[in-house]
């Protein structure tokens, strides 16, 4: 099959130190792409227009993968509604902009399933997005996301620049954030529920009624994804630039808990509090159009979910706290 990418290609991989980052980074790394550039904060502040205009005039990459992103979940998202929006718009503003003007060939900009309408027909297609309210829980990282696809769009529409963006759908597996309170709810599960076995807890209270479905994707397969797209998909100017990556299938939170938990050998009680927010009901994704351009996800979730805590339970006894 014929690749859009040479192994000599220049390749910014932008949040390189994050989980969907880093783990692009080493499936760019096993592909046999050697010429991977990479950026702390204290190299370039990609908030800063003329900071990433500077690094880009120095490093010229070819290829740029935008995956630096300001994350967390519902409570993050509700406390620093300001700093969501902002932070994620001067980042892809900055990071898109520039690479336009400074060359690049091709850029993959990293987006979210929670673009699409809280209340959107499942499983969700591409076209669903802006056809609908979004989930009030994360709007303000959704909008920021759906700024970035139309730049991306609008580039490509008026420019030809070739700016294709991906949509994952719930992330998990090393590398993630694990705070008890601003992370996801996969690794918060993880957490709460490790250190509820560790301490023999009789009961662990979970957010919600753990009635909402959701989909979980491992962020190996998500790098393979991008791999995927950035060596063999490129839409024409009639077809929609963004595609969602994901399993197609879901599973209630309360399963998810479950399965948690007996992963970490945690044997007590369950406890719902139906006080906190559930967010969307339900968010599964339709992948018909990547399945049908010849890619999808080949890790299992028991698998993945094992690894994931293996890797959080390794860390924790090496003495190394986990992204806190």
């Amino acid at each position: 099959m014929e690749t859009l990418l040479s192994p000599t290609d220049r390749i910014f991989v932008a949040g390189h130190r994050g989980m969907a980052g880093s783990a692009i980074v080493r499936r760019l790394q096993s592909g046999g792409y050697g010429q991977l550039l990479t950026a702390n904060r204290d190299q370039v502040d990609l908030r800063d227009p003329s900071a990433t205009t500077a690094w880009f005039a120095q490093n010229k990459p070819d290829v740029v993968v935008l995956a630096a992103a300001r994350v967390g979940g519902i409570h993050a998202n509700a406390t620093y509604p300001a700093d969501f929006l902002l932070d994620n718009l001067k980042i892809q503003n900055n990071v898109i902009e520039t690479a336009w003007r400074h060359g690049a060939k091709r850029l993959l900009f990293l987006g979210s399933s929670c673009i699409y309408p809280k209340f959107a027909n499942q499983p969700i297609r591409e076209d669903s997005l802006l056809t609908g309210s979004l989930e009030p829980t994360n709007e303000w990282y959704a909008i920021a996301k759906i700024t970035g696809i139309q730049l991306c769009r609008a580039l490509k529409l008026q420019h030809g620049f070739d700016a294709i963006s991906l949509m994952p759908t719930n992330l998990y597996g090393p590398g993630d954030n694990y705070h008890p309170v601003n992370s996801h709810v996969l690794p918060a599960l993880i957490r709460r529920f490790y250190e509820a076995a560790s301490g023999n807890a009789d009961t662990v209270t979970c957010w919600g009624t753990g009635t909402p479905r959701r989909e979980f994707l491992h962020v190996d397969d998500l790098a393979d994804a991008v791999v995927f797209c950035l060596e063999h998909w490129r839409p024409s100017d009639q077809e929609t630039q963004f595609l969602n990556v994901g399993t197609g299938k879901d599973l209630s939170i309360r399963e998810l808990a479950e399965l948690v938990a007996d992963g970490v050998g945690y044997c007590g009680k369950l406890v719902w509090d139906s006080s906190k927010p559930d967010g969307t009901p339900r968010k599964l994704l339709d992948v018909s159009r990547l399945s049908a351009l010849g890619w999808s996800a080949s890790i299992p979730l028991e698998q993945g979910l094992r690894s994931t805590i293996l890797d959080y339970v390794q860390h924790q006894l090496s003495g190394h706290e986990v992204r806190l």
